[in-house]
Order: structure tokens, then C-alpha cells, then sequence
């Protein structure tokens, strides 16, 4: 998922994300987070409608976010959003532990 997506589910700006995972770039490894190349982000902004540099859109290229940054950027950001989804991230763990276990238990 792209930062600009991202900053809208977890309640804060690009800017502010951004901002948050350069902060904490120890956080982000290459398989969790990376920035578009030069030549992805002209293909993406040419298939849709994104603002030309200089008429207000984005001066940079995006960040792209793997499913295990999605759940680290919930960890960074300070948003009551983002600590809803922290918090029910550690509940989804918590209960595939238990399906686990249970299936564990069924089979052995």
C-alpha cells in the first residue's frame, strides 16, 4: 500500500507518516517498506489522475508499505487510529496462538 493510502486509514497526514517512519527507518528493512523508483512512480502517476510536480501534488515519490509495514507503522504513528489497529494486530496474534494450540491439542 502507498503512504498516501496508509496516512488515511491510521487518522494522520503523508506528511506526518513519512515523517514518523524517517524517525524510526531501523523499524522499516527493505522487505517492509520501500520508495518507488523514478520510472514507477511516472508509470503510476501517468494511469491516474495525480497532480503534476509544480501544481501542488507530491514533490517525491511514494512509499510503498509490505503487509509487515502496514503493522509497524501502527507501532510509530500516534494516532488514535493507529493505536486502535496496533492493538488489534496484537489481538489477531493472540488468537491465531490459540487456534494453534487448539488444532495442537485436536490433532496430537
Amino acid at each position: 500500500m502507498l503512504d498516501a493510502n496508509l496516512a488515511g486509514l491510521y487518522g494522520v497526514t503523508t506528511g506526518a507518516l513519512v515523517q514518523a517512519v524517517k524517525r524510526n527507518l531501523d523499524r522499516f528493512p527493505d522487505d517492509f517498506m520501500f520508495q518507488l523508483s523514478a520510472d514507477e512512480w511516472e508509470a503510476l502517476r501517468s494511469q491516474s489522475v495525480i497532480s503534476n510536480v509544480g501544481r501542488g501534488g507530491r514533490r517525491y515519490a511514494p512509499y510503498a508499505f509490505t503487509e509487515q509495514g502496514v503493522a509497524m507503522l501502527s507501532s510509530v504513528l500516534g494516532s488514535a487510529q493507529a493505536i486502535a489497529v496496533n492493538i488489534e494486530i496484537m489481538r489477531a496474534f493472540e488468537r491465531l496462538r490459540e487456534v494453534i494450540l487448539s488444532n495442537k491439542a485436536e490433532t496430537g
